[in-house]
């Protein structure tokens, strides 16, 4: 791995130790990942619906989202992904990708062989756990998506999400104070949250 990676790799360590403690020799092998950094510029498929990926992404810098168009060509966003996530780690076990995963902003994404990936998870049988854990908190969140667009009104919606996100953000080191960073337009918010542009 490039040693200029590593600042940015800390971000997943953060976000998994804000969900539960790790050991050092976890810490230090998820560190040690071998991956191939990549730029790649905004509104770009990182990886695309019907993919067959060998690999995993981890988000090193930026800010990217998973999505689906209709038939229709209307796109609706499931989720937004910030550094220290790995949105596509479902690809260990589903081979072939039901949805894309998109830059919103400019990112440095980290590519990780699912080989190393199951190499960790093998020396390591504990982190298994935890990025099922990471899962199972990713389902929680999109149900709170779910019932914000089918039951709650708009300014709740976008407030929930807000939420959310300095949640999230914090728990990875990138909210100061009370401020975030969310270069989200007005359009990808009302493609996540079911609402006009003009709503929004």
């Amino acid at each position: 791995m490039p040693p200029h990676t590593v600042p940015q790799v800390h971000r997943l360590v953060r976000k998994l130790e804000s969900i539960t403690d790790l050991t050092e020799a976890e810490r230090q092998s998820l560190l040690a990942l071998p991956m191939r950094v990549r730029d790649v510029r905004p509104d770009q498929d990182i990886v695309s619906e019907g993919d067959r990926p060998s690999q995993s992404c981890l988000l090193l810098e930026g800010f990217a989202c998973r999505y689906k168009f209709t038939k229709t060509g209307k796109r609706q966003i499931f989720a937004f992904h910030t550094p220290g996530d790995i949105p596509d780690i479902l690809t260990l076990h589903l081979k072939t990708m039901d949805h894309s995963l998109g830059t919103i902003t400019p990112c440095r994404v980290g590519f990780i062989q699912h080989d190393h990936l199951g190499d960790l998870l093998r020396e390591h049988p504990r982190l298994s756990d935890v990025f099922w854990r990471d899962t199972l908190i990713d389902a929680a969140v999109f149900r709170e998506w779910m019932l914000g667009i089918g039951r709650r009104s708009a300014r709740t919606r976008i407030a929930h999400l807000f939420c959310e996100m300095v949640t999230r953000l914090d728990a990875v080191g990138l909210r100061e104070g009370e401020v975030i960073p969310l270069p989200t337009t007005q359009t990808e918010l009302g493609d996540a949250l079911g609402l006009s542009t003009v709503h929004v």
